[in-house]
């Protein structure tokens, strides 16, 4: 059955699909072992003790029907859905039903048609059950949909960071949704209950899986929520107003966490970024509310934090960490996984929304002015970064080399 056209436009990097290269469909000229002739027995002997990371069984499973048939697809790039009320009418009863995804994030470095650039996708991924048996040379390929983009990608050409996941609502109002948050309840054991918090317009609204319906959640902020993600066992959602409130599924008890320090003479963006489990960052864009703003001259404050004190601290460094901000979330991945000369480093700030051409933020840059604070994050010129695509997937160029 035909995906919904609304599920083709959220999928980020839409579907595994198998492919066989020009060279297999053309005559062979040369000799290669023929994998698929392994006995059942060593197969099965391989399947027990290949981890579940996605790709390198999703390569096993591309040999042939019969590899295909003893590994089985990766748990990791399953999405499991959960079917929910319609809220598109709230405060009043909608008809008909909407579902959750969990999809998987993927972060892909591909070739890029210069030896001087990287090329990076950024989004989910998913299964498509409808393949052929192919022959060999084995091959797997990655089917994304990128305006002027080779539609096939060749996994074996690609280097891939798992970047965790990611829910998304199908099959609803879109004009109206930001943004939804998950949390399964296992305080006690587990039993399949879940709380979903769903920013929707100006108000945040909260369902439970032992009631199935959707009511507002009293927050003590007058500003609309501007940022919603989970954080062990946690919601945390940011306001416009620069309110943050880390809120208890159980109880669904709002706590405010104290700001590093008080913006008295500018406004800020915010942004929350989980790395893992392990820290929490919240990225502040320093917005002045006088004078002309120049967007290449605009710092961030960065803070992490501190859950024992319940407030953000102020870091001047992030370690290897790169954290991508922008149109399909916010993430986080370890630069130390990439190899040198690719562009993205660790302890920088990539924003992927608005400008085409942008460069990664970094602390103490030296811009050349005397009146500028070397005690913040600001633009590095050091590496170009193009935005190609920010929907269906987001598509980076990145420098390796200085022009």
């Amino acid at each position: 059955m035909a995906e919904p056209e609304t599920e083709k436009m959220t999928s980020s990097v839409s579907k595994l699909q198998l492919s066989p290269p020009p060279s297999a469909r053309k005559e062979k000229t040369f000799s290669m072992p023929d994998w698929s002739l392994l006995p059942e027995e060593l197969l099965q002997l391989i399947s027990k003790n290949l981890e579940d990371y996605c790709f390198d069984v999703v390569h096993a499973r591309s040999v042939c029907t019969l590899w295909r048939s003893l590994f089985p697809f990766p748990s990791s790039l399953l999405r499991p859905s959960y079917s929910l009320p319609s809220f598109a009418k709230f405060p009043r009863k909608s008809k008909g039903f909407c579902t959750l995804k969990k999809v998987p994030l993927f972060l892909f470095r591909v070739r890029a048609p210069h030896a001087d650039a990287s090329e990076y996708f950024l989004g989910g991924i998913g299964r498509d059950d409808d393949h052929i048996e192919l022959p060999s040379p084995l091959q797997c390929s990655v089917k994304v949909k990128i305006p002027d983009s080779d539609p096939l990608i060749n996994m074996l050409d690609c280097q891939v960071l798992a970047l965790g996941h990611q829910y998304r609502i199908i099959g609803c109002n879109p004009k109206y949704y930001k943004g939804v948050a998950f949390l399964p309840l296992n305080k006690f054991g587990g039993g399949g209950e879940f709380v979903v918090l769903l920013n929707y317009t100006k108000y945040l609204l909260v369902l439970r899986s032992t009631e199935m319906r959707w009511m507002l959640l009293e927050i003590p902020s007058y500003g609309s929520c501007s940022d919603l993600i989970t954080f062990r066992g946690r919601f945390y959602a940011a306001f416009s107003n620069h309110d943050i409130f880390a809120i208890d599924p159980y109880s669904l008890e709002a706590t405010p966490l104290m700001p590093s320090e008080a913006l008295l003479d500018c406004g800020s963006v915010n942004d929350l970024v989980p790395s893992g489990n392990d820290e929490l960052f919240l990225v502040e864009k320093i917005i002045p509310r006088t004078g002309v703003i120049y967007l290449g001259r605009l710092t961030l404050r960065v803070s992490r934090l501190d859950e024992e004190a319940g407030k953000w601290v102020e870091v001047s460094e992030i370690g290897d960490r790169l954290l991508v901000i922008g149109n399909l979330g916010n993430v986080c991945c370890s630069a130390k996984e990439l190899p040198d000369g690719c562009g993205l480093t660790g302890n920088s700030i990539v924003f992927t929304h608005g400008r085409k051409v942008t460069y990664s933020y970094k602390y103490g840059v030296h811009t050349g002015r005397e009146e500028d604070d070397l005690n913040c994050w600001r633009y590095s010129r050091d590496k170009c970064v193009t935005i190609l695509s920010t929907s269906p997937v987001v598509a980076l160029r990145v420098e390796t080399a200085k022009p």
